[in-house]
């Protein structure tokens, strides 16, 4: 049998336990401290006693229920001791919810009670107050920074590398026919558009420099201050496994990219006179995202080239760029005004600079022609959220729809914090928030269309397991349903809202959905699966925009899914994948080649049977799918995978494809296919971009504006919303002051609510991280001279703006005070249970958590001598056999019970 003592000193730990045999007679020294109840062996609830008692809804904390035998003891051991207690127990609750064999349901529960208990135990710490030390349930530093940050306002613009090796070779991107135009304007001014044409040149080689020189020469002579020029990549080297070894590869050639310097009060925009139509594509490959652009045939622009760096290049394609990491799925995308494409993608991670402060969170991200991802807006769900469907209006609002679980508005977190509802948020051009809806069922719930109204009314479809606000009631299984939303201010002075003025809810007995949906004046169109058969509805709008159904098409069994319906010319379009071959639709131009086809239907506006029907089947023998579908010009462009054999393992090779068909002879315009990255191409969206391609593509410019200096506000380039917040406990005994985010926030006034909130004993300030290129502004936070620092909390759950900020709660000050020591407990707020990594990341955090209880148990009747450890006869155990001690120490205080 293990001695526990000999245990406990391999770490330099000590038990209580005596052994039983031991016939010596000793003094019990008096006693200076309580028993610590990690050392108890009588009244120690057991594991499954703590679970079952959380589960029925007993208080965590409970200072009542701690027992503490020493009368003379100071305040601060309860306290101690009820922390204790309350992580023992959330202890409890993760290695119940780690068991083989807990049903999904129970994991639920015990993941809710979780999340609740670590916020019953934030909210203790906040509130009280020890005499010897001080505890946080975050972390305790002498200075913070927050790892969200915002863009500095830039006067260079960098584009991506345009050539490699040396500076005195020509530079294939300058070769041939290249000619575009800078504008440059001054505030209040007239436009100067400088026209460059590199064939000026004459004979001198399109060498970098030589390029740069005769392009600034014509900025000069016409009086603008604006300059280009070169920005070095150093070539690095690059290591590689061989076998079991790994070897490093000499460095590769240094890359060049060019360097806009804007002149004060300038502003730069570069335009071209030959453009073709650009089509984006999106595709996930070998565990990442990509956005591909293809140069459509026609047009006027030069033949696209190869870019430095792209992979799996076929003809037509004019660029290739790198989703950011964290990128779970891209949904849909969409182009505005600008011909800038805005992507709409599920993130499971953040950027560095940009959080999120759940597990799951919808991205907006903004991409200039050229590729550059120029702004990133995030929903700010508290827990999870998926953005199923984007669209842009005439204006420039921005509408996303999809579901959200657990909370997103103001906190809110429906009428089941489990359970998804669907939602519909709308912002401006540039990103803000305008207004946010979340319209939920009892049951199950999401959001899969939204479209814009010609009256601006917003539609949103989705399906739901119960009847949603507003409708007559449900049908059974997953009902199709259609909401409308006027823009509307509720009092002159209010801000806008998005008032419900019309709802509806549709389908079978059997599972229905929405799967597309187009608006053409006052008709609004849905198409979808219905029971497992392909429905075509047809909606009126009144003057308020309400809609009312007014025709249904059944078009067969469905085999398979829609991708899109649109109107154009006066004709309903629906695209789609189906194994039918027989679709109930006239006109048959192209027959169904078997296996799964791609399909292009086009209808009458009234969805009635009519010779001017037409049908195209587009693919071969195997499977073909269609991810989206765009129609421009009256043809309709269709990407997917192509041609799959229908027996193909999930790992077996994958190619996508890019086609234009006309829809009304059935006739194939274009086609493309390409490989990717493991050969899994798998495509997402697609967007067609009028005149997007040009010459600037292989010089690595946007058409449009550069230096755009983006929005500062909190709430659009962080995940912050408004209404979110946090507070600060000041170190001097004053009480706890809220800091709720502003619509209006920035870094600068928010560092200023900080100090404020504080009561100074905290200084907030902006500072400039110059290291990362453009420069970034961060909030950093410290003492003030002088001060006792001051303890930051979480805001409620669904409400904390820390996360979307990158702090953790915790105390800041001065952590190396002898008189008050700090213990920081390092439990964040998106601990959880949902998953076994999760679990383990869980255990390991109140592992920890828990040492440092005992530590500032020690603390309180610190020893004069070293601890040694008594079986080694070194000092003070490693920081690894302290961590080691506290699991142990955890597991036998269970096992023993």
């Amino acid at each position: 049998m293990i001695n526990n003592s000999y245990l406990l000193g391999l770490y330099g730990g000590t038990s209580s336990t005596t052994s039983s045999t031991s016939n010596t007679s000793t003094t019990p020294a008096k006693r200076t401290q309580p028993t610590a109840p990690w050392t108890a062996t009588e009244n120690v609830p057991t594991a499954s006693e703590m679970v079952r008692s959380a589960l029925a809804g007993r208080r965590i904390v409970n200072e009542a229920a701690v027992d503490v035998d020493l009368a003379s003891a100071s305040a601060d051991y309860r306290k101690l001791f009820t922390t204790y207690q309350a992580l023992n127990t959330l202890s409890a609750l993760a290695d119940r919810a780690a068991t083989r064999g807990v049903s999904a349901s129970e994991s639920a529960l015990l993941n809710k009670r979780f999340a609740s208990g670590l916020a019953e135990l934030s909210a203790y710490l906040a509130t009280a107050k020890f005499e010897g030390f001080r505890m946080v349930d975050g972390v305790a530093q002498n200075t913070v920074k927050t790892t969200a940050a915002i863009e500095k306002t830039s006067t260079t613009f960098v584009t991506a590398p345009v050539h490699e090796g040396a500076l005195t070779d020509t530079v294939a991107a300058f070769e041939g026919d290249v000619r575009f135009s800078i504008g440059v304007s001054i505030a209040g001014g007239a436009q100067n558009t400088i026209d460059i044409d590199l064939s000026g040149m004459g004979s001198t080689p399109r060498t970098f420099d030589n390029v740069t020189t005769f392009m600034n020469a014509q900025l000069e002579a016409a009086g603008v201050e604006t300059r280009i020029g070169r920005e070095q990549t150093p070539g690095a080297t690059k290591s590689v496994k061989v076998g079991d070894k790994t070897v490093t590869l000499p460095a590769g050639p240094d890359q060049w990219a060019l360097k806009v310097w804007g002149g004060a009060g300038e502003t730069v925009s570069f335009s071209a006179a030959e453009t073709s139509d650009a089509v984006y594509v999106t595709q996930t490959t070998g565990g990442r995202a990509e956005m591909l652009k293809f140069q459509a045939d026609g047009g006027s622009a030069p033949t696209a080239t190869q870019g430095l760096g792209e992979t799996f290049w076929v003809d037509g394609r004019a660029g290739q760029v790198a989703l950011p990491e964290g990128v779970a799925a891209v949904r849909d995308s969409a182009v505005a005004a600008d011909g800038s494409v805005w992507v709409l993608a599920d993130l499971t991670e953040g950027e560095d600079d940009q959080p999120i402060k759940g597990q799951r969170d919808v991205a907006l991200m903004k991409f200039d022609s050229a590729g550059n991802l120029t702004q990133t807006k995030l929903l700010g769900a508290a827990s999870s959220a998926n953005g199923f469907s984007l669209a842009i209006a005439d204006d420039g609002r921005i509408a996303v729809a999809g579901s959200v679980t657990g909370a997103l508005d103001a906190g809110k977190s429906g009428d089941d914090a489990n359970v998804a509802d669907s939602f519909v948020t709308v912002f401006d051009a540039s990103g803000q928030e305008l207004w946010t809806q979340r319209r939920g069922a009892k049951a199950a719930d999401e959001a899969t269309e939204v479209s814009f109204g010609a009256d601006g009314t917003v539609y949103v479809a989705g399906r739901s397991r119960s009847m949603m606000p507003g409708a007559e009631g449900a049908l059974g299984g997953w009902d199709g349903y259609l909401q409308a939303f006027s823009e509307q201010r509720l009092t002159p002075t209010s801000p806008l809202s998005g008032l419900m003025v019309g709802s509806t809810q549709f389908g079978t007995a059997g599972d229905d959905n929405v799967q597309a949906m187009t608006t053409s004046g006052s008709n609004l169109y849905t198409a979808g699966v219905e029971n497992g058969r392909i429905m075509v509805r047809q909606f009126t709008l009144d003057a308020s925009g309400a809609p009312t159904l007014s025709s249904t098409r059944d078009l067969g069994a469905a085999q398979g899914a829609i991708a899109g319906i649109t109107v154009d010319n006066g004709r309903v379009i629906l695209t789609g994948q189906t194994d039918n071959a027989a679709l109930d639709v006239g006109g048959a131009t192209n027959a169904h080649a078997g296996g799964t086809d791609v399909f292009v239907a086009v209808l009458d506006p009234d969805l009635q049977p009519s010779a001017n029907e037409r049908l195209t089947y587009y693919g071969g023998a195997g499977v073909d799918t269609a991810s989206d579908v765009q129609v421009k010009d009256g043809k309709v462009w269709i990407t997917g995978v192509a041609d799959r054999p229908s027996d193909a393992a999930k790992t077996d090779p994958t190619q996508a494809y890019l086609a234009r068909l006309d829809p009304l002879t059935g006739a194939v315009e274009y086609s493309q296919t390409w490989r990717a990255q493991g050969d899994q191409a798998v495509t997402g969206s697609l967007t067609v971009v009028s005149g997007g391609a040009s010459v600037l593509d292989k010089l690595g410019l946007p058409q449009g504006e550069i230096m755009q200096a983006d929005s500062k506000l909190l709430t659009v380039a962080t995940s912050a919303r408004v209404g979110d917040q946090f507070s600060i406990t000041p170190g001097n005994g004053t009480r706890a002051i809220t800091v709720t985010i502003a619509a209006n926030d920035t870094m600068a006034s928010l560092a200023k609510k900080i100090t404020n909130a504080s009561n100074r004993q905290l200084v907030a300030t902006v500072v400039v991280d110059k290291k990362v290129s453009p420069p970034t502004e961060r909030i950093q936070i410290e003492a003030a001279n002088g001060k006792q620092g001051a303890t930051i909390s979480s805001g409620a759950f669904g409400k904390d703006a820390l996360g979307a900020l990158g702090l953790s709660p915790g105390y800041i000050g001065n952590t190396g005070d002898k008189e008050k020591k700090a213990y920081g407990l390092n439990l964040t707020n998106t601990l959880n249970l949902s998953n076994a990594d999760a679990i383990k990341a869980t255990n390991d955090a109140l592992a920890l958590a828990l040492t440092s209880v005992r530590s500032a148990y020690k603390s309180l009747a610190p020893s004069t001598a070293a601890v040694t450890n008594s079986y080694t006869g070194n000092g003070s155990s490693t920081a690894y056999q302290q961590t080691q001690l506290a699991n142990f120490q955890a597991a036998l205080s269970r096992l023993t019970a």
